[in-house]
Formats: C-alpha cells, sequence, structure tokens
C-alpha cells in the first residue's frame, strides 16, 4: 500500500502543476456559464410564477395548456439538455486532457505501492 504522506504529496504537486491548472480552466468556461443560465432560468421562472401568476395562467389557444404549463415543462428538458450537453463535452474535451494526468498520478500511486 501506498504511503499517505506521499500520496498526500503527490496529489498537492499534481494540483499545483500547470496541466492541473489548465484543466480545471477548461472545466469552469463550461460548468460556469451553463451554471449561470440554468440558475438565470430557474430564477426567472420562480419570479414570474410570483409576481405574475396571471401570465401563467395564461391558456394557449382553447387548449387546457397554460404558459406555466411551458415553462414547467421547459425546467424539465432544459435540465435534460444540459446534462447532455455536459456529458457530450466531457467525453469530447474533458476526459481527453484529464486521462494523461489520471494515468500519471495512477502510475506514481503504483510506485508507491512497490
Amino acid at each position: 500500500m501506498a504511503d499517505p504522506t506521499s500520496v498526500a504529496e503527490r496529489s498537492i504537486a499534481m494540483q499545483r502543476s500547470p496541466e492541473f491548472q489548465r484543466l480545471r480552466r477548461t472545466f469552469m468556461t463550461f460548468i460556469l456559464p451553463m451554471t449561470i443560465a440554468f440558475l438565470a432560468w430557474y430564477l426567472a421562472y420562480v419570479l414570474v410564477a410570483s409576481f405574475a401568476p396571471d401570465f401563467f395562467a395564461t391558456r394557449l389557444g382553447e387548449s387546457y395548456f397554460t404558459v406555466g404549463l411551458l415553462f414547467g415543462l421547459g425546467q424539465f428538458v432544459s435540465t435534460f439538455a444540459i446534462t447532455m450537453l455536459y456529458s457530450r463535452w466531457a467525453n469530447r474535451v474533458y476526459d481527453r486532457a484529464a486521462d494523461p494526468l489520471a494515468a500519471e498520478m495512477e502510475q506514481a500511486l503504483a510506485g508507491g505501492a512497490r
């Protein structure tokens, strides 16, 4: 088993490396805008529901569908869309950049176990 001290030291060294910092920036450039967009969309839903309930109660044509129902369904759709976007982005971009760092860390841990 690897020495916990050397594992901790190796982890800290990895986190300070330029490659890891670049990986963190890559992650944040995707996650931060997506998070802000989702929270803004959710906040808009809550604010309109709170302060303009009549707007949400507006029926669409002669149907039983209302603007509020479409907004609510839109919350589910946007959640799934963001999840799918993240998954595709992570597979194409993030994982490819993280794999060499993970392999390096695993190799260092395996070397410490000898």
